[in-house]
């Protein structure tokens, strides 16, 4: 560009009266539902650090009032927590490594036009979708393999979810094209070797979604543990704290005699109030910090494999 040049400057462009107007009622709009949405998870988070007495007398509000740690106090009192939270990110890591071991190569078996039988494959992994065996069933299938009070009770059974395999599967028919591999093929690549060494690095954003969803639901199951389950050692921190949480309760069915117990039953009846909103942190905690180190492939991924196709 010569100096004498002008610099175009780009136009203003002139918004009219009604586009403010319409902006502004969408901002108004939004912000309430932002905040009808975020405002329950807030009050959860500061009552778990407030006075007992404060959360059951209704002063909390927008900030904690007295600020206390009894309820996580109370909750950590339990030696088997610790013991808990590492039974759940064992059981959620593997459980979330065999999930991906079954999920991605079906779904991208599926997603290729050369597999002649896909078709009666899907329809057989579908109606599973809609008829299952029932908890009697599965409990004498989980038993005759002997993987009663281990692990793999919580992790074979729903190693597989259809929802996910249908999603991943739409992922790699949009996005690993058969001309990829024809490409590949000329150079003597394998099927397997193509999906391991091409697709699946191609594939970042649905395996993010996949860990995600996997990773939750295992982190977030108690009923399987309970009905599996036996060795108070192996269990998950869910489990756990919904002991802690029954046992307190059930400790407040009795009927207080004098007005000092009756006090006493009132204060430990404010301090499991607020151990319920410690629980629900406490239990929340791991998916909060893993959320954000996969948060720009979520969109990405849901959209892809749920829209197209």
């Amino acid at each position: 560009m010569k100096k004498n040049d002008a610099v175009v400057q780009p136009k203003k462009i002139k918004r009219c009266k009604e586009d403010v107007i319409f902006d502004t009622i969408l901002f108004i709009v939004l912000t309430l539902i932002l905040i009808i949405v975020a405002y329950p998870l807030w009050w959860v988070i500061i009552s778990s650090f407030s006075d007992p007495a404060a959360v059951s007398g209704g002063k909390v509000l927008w900030l904690p009032v007295g600020f206390t740690l009894k309820g996580y106090a109370e909750v950590f009192k339990d030696d088997s927590i610790v013991r808990s939270f590492l039974n759940s990110i064992l059981y959620t890591v593997c459980g979330v490594l065999v999930n991906l071991a079954v999920t991605l190569p079906t779904a991208y078996a599926l997603s290729r036009d050369k597999f002649s039988g896909k078709k009666i494959v899907t329809i057989f992994y579908v109606i599973t979708m809609f008829f299952g065996g029932g908890l009697i069933p599965t409990y004498l299938v989980v038993r005759s393999f002997h993987l009663l009070n281990t692990m793999w009770a919580l992790i074979l059974p729903g190693c597989l979810s259809v929802y996910n395999m249908i999603v991943a599967r739409t992922f790699f028919k949009s996005n690993i094209s058969e001309e990829l591999y024809e490409a590949a093929e000329i150079d003597g690549c394998t099927q397997g070797k193509f999906f391991f060494q091409i697709a699946l690095p191609l594939s970042g954003a649905i395996t993010a979604i996949m860990v995600l969803y996997y990773g939750v639901g295992h982190w977030n199951s108690y009923f399987s543990a309970l009905i599996y389950l036996s060795d108070s050692q192996k269990f998950p921190l869910q489990l756990v704290l919904r002991r802690i949480l029954i046992t307190n309760e059930a400790a407040l069915s009795q009927t207080a005699v004098t007005a000092e117990a009756r006090a006493a039953m009132n204060a430990q009846k404010e301090l499991i109030e607020v151990m319920k909103y410690s629980l629900i942190i406490i239990s929340s905690v791991p998916v909060l910090v893993l959320y954000p180190f996969i948060q720009k492939h979520f969109v990405k991924g849901v959209m892809i494999g749920s829209v197209k196709g």
